[in-house]
């Protein structure tokens, strides 16, 4: 399907997320005159629209008029005023939502869409590297879920679950950027101690990391294949990866791993 095939689409909230995925379509050929946009935030309208270049609508109900597509990218605690404020302009449209711990069963009875489906981004979609995963609801088909795909396609790449599973992605891929983050600065504090000036350490610890993931991707080898690949007998890095494992570093993060998938599973039941 080409990406200006599957008609116009809104975005209820204009924050951080809905700008990168906004961006993305825009680069991959979407027309900015099918896109538009609504926020109750004067200045997060203000940055997508200087960002984006797509003018925001004031008027919430204006902004779904004409749309085939509503993307919900607002904070969970609002979507209680969001979705019955539109549920009458929106019936029989597919209903996207990015809204953390949001259950496909209230997306529904809220919005009274009949196709809907709930997604789990992540942060780096802001520089194009995001990842997110999407559950479909029982109305949603086949149709609806290329259309997510190349919605989400245009900020990173895309995977399909059971809802029941988007509780571990938030643990996984939603949270985990932020482990990441300290991992990296972790590893540039440690350049330091051994004597890299800040900037150096940061930079080679970042890079690292990147390329690292990038093997992981390209190569399709487990993880384990590849560390033993750069692991020589009795040498440097053997000596690192021991500290590593006599701290429980991966016990550690996985453990990390499953408190916030029981996090979001405490949210959602909210």
């Amino acid at each position: 399907m080409d990406i200006n095939q599957f008609g116009n689409i809104t975005f209820i909230g204009a924050g951080r997320m809905a700008t990168a995925i906004v961006g993305g379509l825009i680069k991959s050929g979407l027309n900015t005159n099918k896109i538009k946009a609504y926020d109750i935030s004067a200045a997060a309208a203000g940055n997508f629209s200087k960002t984006t270049k797509v003018d925001v609508e004031l008027d919430l109900c204006k902004a779904v008029t004409g749309a085939d597509v509503v993307v919900i990218a607002v904070k969970p605690q609002s979507i209680n005023e969001a979705l019955p404020a539109i549920a009458e302009h929106i019936n029989g449209k597919l209903l996207i939502s990015i809204a953390a711990g949001i259950t496909i069963d209230k997306l529904e009875k809220l919005s009274s869409c009949e196709r809907v489906i709930r997604v789990m981004p992540n942060t780096p979609a802001l520089v194009g590297e995001g990842v997110s995963a999407y559950a479909l609801g029982s109305g949603a088909t086949a149709t609806d879920a290329t259309v997510t795909e190349l919605i989400l396609g245009a900020a990173g790449s895309v995977c399909s679950v059971s809802e029941k599973q988007l509780d571990a992605v938030t643990g996984l891929s939603g949270s985990g950027p932020a482990y990441v983050f300290s991992f990296i600065q972790a590893l540039s504090d440690g350049g330091v101690q051994a004597g890299l000036p800040r900037d150096i350490a940061s930079q080679l610890a970042a890079q690292t990391v990147l390329g690292a993931a990038a093997m992981v991707i390209q190569t399709g080898e487990h993880p384990a294949v590849l560390s033993d690949q750069v692991t020589s007998p009795g040498g440097t890095t053997a000596a690192g990866l021991a500290v590593l494992e006599n701290r429980a570093f991966k016990g550690t993060i996985s453990s990390a791993v499953m408190a916030a998938t029981e996090k979001s599973i405490e949210l959602g039941r909210k």
